[in-house]
């Protein structure tokens, strides 16, 4: 007779086809039961149209009565809000007071590197008047599904679920001219009402500055820790240190700083060249009581793989690294919870 254990393998090998995940992994297996060769599976509904909870029904059918014993396989759907099945272990924001300085590059390197490791990662661009997360990972042409009860991010080449209002809009450089009340209720749809399943890592691109979005994302999601990038130029650390103070304000543990756009490498010599002056690196780090996660320099193949679409593609000792320091601080530094 299969067990109950043996039936939640063969869920977890269904694939919802609106996004590539499995049903274990979006979290939305509630109960299995056995009794005498008879199966009964609820499933939670949100974000899955009808055609998809017709296909599942089919394919968890077919799935399930392959296995030993089994006589009947029920499938239902039950009603559930997406923020009761989302179960992320570690949200992070990463955010600057100024605009510029390249905290979307950070969050598409810091993603990517981790889903190299194997970990689940979701990216919620928070930009939402200036989202360019979107076009980085090519899938400005994608549109998230749902239903009433929610809605389903994209996935990235790599498997990185993403959801940016760049996504909904009809064409990728249409004006948000909101004010900051819609803004902020923007952003909460997009941590309540997306169906981001089980993560280990969240990362939330916020805009710059330290108004109403940035505000709302401390308020209202559970933040492990916050990354802050700069650029060299004095102007732009003096504005950092704002982000600075409103995180430790907010009691939001600062999990270290990256300095973006340090250097240019000359291809002919090697030699660096501090094209915006000389590196702030220490004094930011010492300003934000964190360490320093890593020094990006400028790459022409970088930009030019951002703007087709492909950071997936980008290969660097240095984002693994910035990575591997991130996950170090958030262990010693952040507010930690593991993933069930």
């Amino acid at each position: 007779m299969a067990t109950k254990e043996q039936i939640k393998e063969s869920l977890d090998s269904i694939l919802v086809p609106a996004i590539s995940r499995t049903l274990a992994g979006l979290n939305i297996i509630r109960e299995i039961e056995v009794n005498d060769g008879r199966v009964r599976i609820n499933l939670a509904s949100p974000a899955l149209d009808e055609d998809t909870q017709n296909w599942i029904k089919m394919k968890a059918k077919e799935t399930i009565g392959k296995l030993p014993e089994i006589t009947k396989v029920e499938v239902n759907f039950i009603e559930c809000a997406p923020k009761d099945l989302n179960e992320v272990s570690n949200v992070i924001a990463v955010m600057s007071g100024k605009g510029g300085v390249g905290k979307s590059l950070v969050t598409a390197l810091l993603a990517v590197a981790l889903a190299r490791q194997g970990k689940d990662v979701g990216i919620l661009d928070a930009d939402i008047t200036g989202p360019s997360i979107p076009k980085m990972f090519g899938v400005g042409n994608m549109r998230p599904k749902g239903n009433e009860a929610g809605i389903l991010p994209v996935l990235s080449r790599s498997g990185i679920t993403i959801m940016s209002l760049n996504l909904i809009l009809e064409h990728e450089d249409d004006a948000v001219i909101w004010r900051g009340p819609l803004i902020a209720g923007a952003i909460k749809q997009f941590w309540e009402e997306v169906l981001w399943g089980k993560l280990d890592y969240l990362l939330v691109d916020l805009p710059p500055g330290t108004a109403d979005a940035s505000l709302t994302v401390m308020q209202t999601l559970p933040l492990s820790g916050v990354v802050i990038v700069f650029s060299p130029q004095e102007l732009a650390a003096m504005v950092v240190r704002k982000s600075v103070q409103m995180a430790q304000t907010m009691g939001i543990p600062i999990l270290g700083v990256v300095e973006n756009m340090s250097y240019l490498v000359l291809p002919d010599s090697g030699k660096k060249l501090e094209l915006f002056g000389k590196s702030k690196a220490k004094d930011m780090a010492k300003a934000a009581g964190a360490p320093l996660l890593g020094q990006i320099p400028i790459d022409p193949e970088l930009a030019k793989l951002c703007d087709e679409g492909k950071i997936e593609q980008y290969q660097t000792d240095l984002t693994i690294s910035l990575a591997d320091t991130m996950v170090k601080a958030l262990a010693t530094r952040g507010k930690v919870k593991q993933k069930a």
